[in-house]
């Protein structure tokens, strides 16, 4: 029999000493970002890229699933027996999944992805050229991390429109207009009608989490029509599957549209690939940085324009570097424009330079910086 929790009152947190005992101190831990419950007795976190056991433990299935309802309800939602799978935000942002049996086999778990309340500071990023980026990568590579770092460079007098299907991003800017959708309800409002919705709201900035269906097109649309500074993000193994995948994501919306035409949405739209990957050690990199150059009936083209190379060896945890191709990026005369060069990029890419190729093969040497973007060693959120 399982016993009835304690229904807390929707927006408050739960009383964390009956039911949340076990994970309460983990889930007040700045250190780590994930806390996975797989059973009463197997409480996992990770910390640093790195899945750690902990030795905690739940009494018994009964008091595990008291804490997820107590979670759950905290949440606004409850507990349905016919809906096994369940995600929610808690009230400090982070992210709940619940799995019940009989989808989970081996009895309930329980996953919280965790954000850090305190703000993205990226002072060498810039955004200020209005560039549309897609931001690619695997399942925990870092993509929304990066994402609201990116997105806390923008200036705090640009209306910034968010669209997530749970509300992830933690930006500090004053003018924010946050959405987020409503799935398995029955006033369910999807994250493609949230898009189109977020047009009509005079965006300076749209940014969408994540895009993973015929929302995408909706995305593409509004970045062809004059919505410059645009981000997005996607799962991807590479910079060109990510490309291959938003083709496919446009034609789940339903819309017969040639690949041509999808191409030429996906080229007109898109300035920037940023791909990002999970190491082996656990930290998460920037692996490239590539640049949409043109299209035809079989591929969209791309260029790399900085490359990782991994700073092993040099007993640092968690430090990547980006060397330059050696290519000149397109976007460096509207870059110029903004005035949002910044020392480094100016060095490496002047104003009017005819030297620098824009195309074509990689110079046979990457142009060297002294510190220049990013020569130095650089720390991946």
């Amino acid at each position: 029999m399982i016993l009835a929790p304690p229904v807390p009152a929707a927006g408050r947190m739960p009383d964390t000493s009956t039911e949340l005992r076990p994970i309460a101190e983990l889930m007040r831990d700045p250190s780590l970002t994930e806390i996975m419950v797989n059973g009463p007795d197997a409480i996992y976190v990770e910390r640093e890229g790195r899945i750690l056991l902990t030795e905690r433990r739940f009494d018994d299935e009964n008091h595990l699933l008291a804490a997820i309802e107590a979670l759950v309800s905290s949440a606004g939602r409850h507990l349905q027996a016919g809906d096994p799978v369940l995600e929610a935000r808690l009230l400090d942002g982070s992210r709940m999944t619940v799995v019940l049996p009989p989808v989970a086999v081996d009895g309930p778990m329980l996953t919280i992805r965790r954000f850090s309340a305190t703000p993205y500071e990226i002072g060498d990023l810039i955004v200020r050229a209005r560039a549309n980026l897609l931001i690619s990568g695997g399942s925990s590579s870092g993509k929304t991390t990066l994402l609201n770092g990116l997105a806390s460079c923008i200036a705090g007098d640009e209306r910034i429109v968010t669209i997530e299907e749970a509300a992830e991003l933690r930006l500090q800017q004053d003018h924010i207009c946050r959405l987020e959708s409503l799935a398995g309800s029955e006033k369910a409002v999807t994250l493609r009608q949230l898009v189109r919705h977020a047009v009509r709201m005079r965006p300076d900035r749209l940014i969408v989490g994540e895009v993973r269906g015929g929302e995408a097109l909706d995305m593409l649309q509004a970045m062809n029509t004059g919505h410059e500074g645009a981000m997005t993000t996607i799962h991807a193994n590479s910079p060109r599957d990510a490309l291959a995948r938003l083709e496919t994501l446009v034609l789940m919306a339903g819309i017969e549209l040639p690949v041509r035409a999808i191409r030429q949405q996906i080229y007109g739209a898109l300035n920037l690939v940023v791909h990002l990957g999970r190491m082996p050690d656990g930290n998460r990199r920037v692996l490239s940085i590539a640049e949409l150059t043109g299209f035809d009936e079989q591929t969209i083209a791309l260029q790399d324009l900085f490359v990782s190379e991994s700073a092993a060896g040099n007993g640092a945890r968690g430090w990547t570097r980006l060397r330059p191709t050696g290519i000149r990026p397109r976007i460096m005369d509207k870059i110029h424009r903004f005035d949002a060069a910044g020392p480094d990029l100016d060095r490496l890419f002047p104003k009017n330079s005819a030297g620098s190729p824009t195309s074509g093969r990689r110079s046979a040497e990457p142009v060297e910086s002294s510190g220049g973007v990013p020569g130095r060693e650089r720390r991946q959120g």
